[in-house]
């Protein structure tokens, strides 16, 4: 699965690519420092590929590279934050 980052001056999307349908996880950049994950979008022919997980994953790694934290709004997101005790070095829930 290719994941794509699309970036512009108040926020992006991380989209992933697979079997011809495309899945994103929206954010909004609120500071240098940190991003509001507002929405994840997996199409019904790519559910139960792991494809929100790996986006949400993909996302926790972004911010541990770039130095950010994610306050997450997204339910999906929130939802996997909680059950990921080692994402709470970028996580504020």
């Amino acid at each position: 699965m290719n994941i794509e980052n699309e970036e512009n001056a108040s926020g992006g999307r991380y989209v992933a690519e697979l079997d011809g349908h495309q899945a994103e996880m929206t954010y909004s950049r609120t500071s240098p420092k940190l991003i509001i994950i507002d929405h994840t979008g997996v199409p019904d022919a790519l559910r139960g590929k792991g494809v929100g997980q790996a986006l949400a994953l993909h996302a926790v790694e972004e911010a541990r590279k770039g130095g950010w934290k994610i306050f997450p709004l997204c339910p999906f997101f929130k939802a996997q934050s909680q059950r990921h005790a080692e994402w709470g070095d970028v996580v504020n829930i």
